[in-house]
């Protein structure tokens, strides 16, 4: 791979400091909106949504709108905050960052904001003797102070009620919707009292003196995340605030008596309910997912013969010299598909058939990983650290937005999937390409955050949420967002199995945690059951599975389908169909509902063959004898499907 000269690609020397340049940056990180454009759109910080611009910054507590088809929080300047002396307007910079927190700097302000995910107080450092000034678009209904003036409490005509600390003795006063400062110099914590509860007003008060400054995330043992927070402070307890799927996961782990969990401290948000967590480390456990090649009960003698008979006219049909697409993700899920025949002819003990599919991922994978591909191929970025595709280095639409970062982990697990499989064949094959796939793999699952790197750490993976998101270098006013959760599990499962193919054990435990994780997650967010509680009733009551999940919104549609084409929902999440798909839907009482749910869509005129292949798919896990009957008369199938793995499919269903 060559260096990239794109033009396409932003300059991160806006909004970065200069020593944060030298080493690969985060081109889809929780803070992404803050270093792109303008850096004037809002992201979310659980509780709050936070907005930098004009030298100042602004916090929301959003209120939620809903409707049948999205709920989204909706931003609103509930206070902005400013020197009351600046004289110019310039742009923040991102001073350092970590797995849960970026650091703000505004200079022209004298301000310094530690953002860290998760706390429910604002906290920010003045310097320089510097007089503030907090506006609201509310009205200060009223306002009083503590005997020492270090704690101050201003309820507004929305019914918000507001408290602000100060580490040091602060003289406010107050206009109709302006709060001004004497100079001062110090720590300041603003946080929203919910439900003006003076329970929570106590813990706020207990938790007040102690913040968090940064947040990493480290995984010292297989299906484990562990959270450690750098705090600052005269106490030494941190408060802080977990979303579901924490709670979930620090109570499976009964091993941790680090944490305290104040139930009845709220927050509302978009993701569920956020709880109070007093603890500067958090051990999160999931359950482990055991990744593998072949399906976990096999397929039936009974069957093979029709799976043998579809896989030999299947593998017949490949041919390197008629693929006309140079576009990395159609390109990807050819060898995706081609992958899957290697495999289930291994399962199915027909043999005859690998030879010819080894011929065909080598003369797939080769072009990409050694640069003679006609039309396209891999490159370097120098700029954010990464990889990027020679079309994408010069268009932003081609390869899906790959030369901006977009969606890497989607398609780059259909490479890394086929190079996994051909170095099973062909262990010599992949002792030669080893460097090229490895530097593949580690675009998204690179762990070393070091100057040394070619990669940012974990590109497109939320540790906050233990999910992916998926565009890159694009600023969206409601977040990072991600759509297919299961070409996700499809990125790390084929890492995973890269670790296996190489033994290397690392790769391995790294890609089976990072997939079991990110299955939890699409099961908390993504998979709506009947009478479920985490979303409004009537978002739940008209969905049965996500579209799109962004940060600050959820939404039914996707951008290729309206909220009535629930087939491509289901399709979307369960793409590509593997092995660990069956771990994905688990769950057979929701799979009836999703399939029953998206059933009737079939009947749309016009309705794709491929898309109708996932839903068939499903139905196969509590109804098989109708769903193969319905697989048999499919006239087509998905680019990365095939005749041959759904019969596998239904044929390794108990």
């Amino acid at each position: 791979m060559t260096d990239s000269s794109s033009n396409i690609i932003p300059d991160p020397s806006k909004f970065f400091s200069k020593n944060l340049l030298s080493k690969p940056l985060p081109t889809n990180s929780f803070f992404q909106n803050f270093v792109l454009n303008n850096g004037d759109q809002p992201e979310y910080f659980h509780p709050y949504l936070i907005k930098s611009s004009d030298s100042s910054l602004s916090v929301s507590y959003p209120s939620i709108s809903i409707s049948p088809s999205a709920i989204s929080q909706v931003f609103t300047a509930d206070l902005t905050i400013t020197s009351a002396t600046k004289t110019s307007n310039e742009k923040h910079v991102v001073s350092s960052f970590s797995d849960l927190g970026v650091t703000l700097d505004i200079p022209s302000s004298n301000l310094t904001f530690f953002l860290v995910r998760g706390s429910p107080f604002l906290t920010f450092f003045v310097a320089d003797s510097t007089p503030l000034s907090i506006t609201t678009i509310h009205s200060i209904r009223s306002f009083s102070s503590n005997d020492s003036f270090t704690k101050y409490t201003f309820k507004l005509d929305n019914d918000q009620t507001w408290i602000l600390y100060s580490s040091l003795p602060i003289k406010l006063s107050h206009g109709l919707s302006k709060i001004t400062s004497e100079a001062f110099s110090g720590v300041i914590r603003i946080a929203l009292l919910t439900n003006s509860n003076s329970q929570n007003e106590e813990v706020l008060d207990m938790f007040s003196t102690c913040y968090p400054v940064s947040g990493d995330a480290s995984f010292n043992e297989a299906f484990t995340m562990e959270y450690n927070w750098e705090k600052k402070g005269s106490s030494s307890d941190l408060l802080m605030l977990a979303h579901p799927l924490h709670i979930q996961l620090l109570q499976s782990n009964s091993t941790d008596h680090n944490v305290l969990v104040f139930d009845d401290f709220k927050y509302q948000s978009i993701d569920g309910d956020l709880v109070g967590v007093v603890g500067d480390s958090w051990l999160l456990e999931t359950d482990p997912v055991y990744v593998t090649w072949l399906s976990t009960n096999g397929v039936k003698k009974e069957s093979r013969d029709e799976i043998v008979s579809s896989l030999v006219r299947d593998v017949g049909s490949l041919d390197s010299l008629k693929i006309t697409t140079k576009d990395s993700y159609s390109y990807g899920k050819l060898i995706g598909r081609a992958a899957r025949f290697a495999l289930i002819a291994e399962e199915v003990s027909y043999l005859d058939v690998i030879p010819k599919v080894k011929k065909f991922l080598k003369e797939t994978i080769e072009p990409w990983l050694d640069g003679t591909l006609n039309g396209n191929g891999f490159l370097q970025d120098d700029k954010w650290g990464g990889i990027v595709t020679i079309q994408g280095s010069v268009d932003s639409n081609a390869d899906s937005g790959f030369g901006i970062y977009n969606d890497h982990a989607d398609h780059l697990g259909y490479f890394l999937y086929g190079i996994a499989v051909l170095t099973k064949i062909d262990t010599a094959w992949g002792e030669k390409y080893k460097s090229a796939a490895y530097s593949l793999m580690k675009d998204f699952m690179n762990l070393n955050s070091g100057p040394d790197s070619d990669d940012t750490r974990l590109r497109y993976y939320d540790l906050y949420h233990g999910h992916n998101h998926s565009p890159g270098l694009i600023q969206y006013k409601d977040g990072r967002n991600h759509k297919s959760t299961s070409q996700a599990a499809n990125a790390y499962y084929s890492a995973a199995l890269m670790g296996l193919a190489y033994n290397d054990a690392d790769l391995f435990i790294l890609g089976s945690t990072l997939l079991a994780f990110g299955i939890k997650a699409a099961q908390m967010w993504w998979h709506i059951k009947e009478g479920g509680k985490l979303y409004a009733e009537e978002f739940t009551k008209a969905n049965r599975i996500m579209g799109f999940l962004w940060s600050n919104k959820r939404e039914s549609g996707l951008w290729f389908a309206p909220p009535e084409y629930k087939e491509c929902r289901v399709g979307v999440q369960l793409l590509p169909l593997l092995p660990i798909s069956e771990v994905l839907f688990s769950d057979v009482e929701y799979v009836k509902q999703l399939v029953e749910w998206a059933l009737p869509a079939l009947k749309r005129d016009g309705v794709e063959e491929g898309w109708k292949g996932f839903v068939y798919a499903l139905q196969g896990i509590y109804d098989k004898e109708n769903a193969l009957k319905n697989i048999r008369n499919l006239k087509g199938f998905d680019d990365g499907n095939s005749l041959t793995n759904l019969l596998w499919w239904i044929y390794s269903r108990e």
